[in-house]
């Protein structure tokens, strides 16, 4: 008798604490890139970072249990990659819905593009490419502090000698 099985546990392609481990780099790697954010004010910043960063984790490993749980013997058409698709497709809506236009410019670019890696990030964790998946997330915190930084320094310089000084 599987005592797993009596609690409604059910045999997983990946060992349960290799999901839960995943899961978690996901939720730490996701947090890196959305601390970054949450510090430059952003309007998305730490929770959803983590939270798109888990979903997509989260969504990959079912894709792939249910696959491996089909089995690709059955008859039954199960492809992991759409459901990948369909994660990219979601997270590329939320991104979406952090862009908008005021006035002349357009805000959230940065935001959204942010969300988007955070979900790749999560994509890659699940699939176990835990280094890859560490190095674009510090790759990322480097390019949005390090750039904002920059840009700061540039288009503020520029801005200083545009001011006209009083006389």
């Amino acid at each position: 008798m599987d005592i797993g099985n009596e609690f409604g546990f059910v045999q997983t392609y990946l060992p349960q604490h290799i999901i839960a481990i995943r899961l978690l780099i996901a939720a730490v790697l996701g947090a890196m890139i959305g601390f970054e954010r949450e510090w430059s004010t952003a309007e998305a910043g730490l929770r959803t970072h983590i939270l798109v960063s888990v979903a997509a984790a989260l969504f990959t490993i079912l894709a792939f249990e249910i696959f491996h749980t089909i089995g690709p013997d059955s008859g039954a058409k199960a492809d992991p990659i759409r459901a990948v698709e369909a994660v990219t497709a979601g997270i590329a809506f939320l991104g979406a819905g952090a862009i908008f236009k005021s006035g002349g410019t357009v805000q959230g670019i940065t935001t959204g593009a942010g969300m988007w890696l955070a979900g790749a990030v999560g994509v890659a964790t699940s699939l176990g490419y835990y280094i890859i998946a560490f190095g674009v997330a510090l790759l990322a915190v480097i390019v949005l502090a390090a750039l904002r930084a920059f840009a700061h320094q540039v288009v503020g310089a520029d801005a200083d000698e545009e001011t006209p000084k009083k006389t």
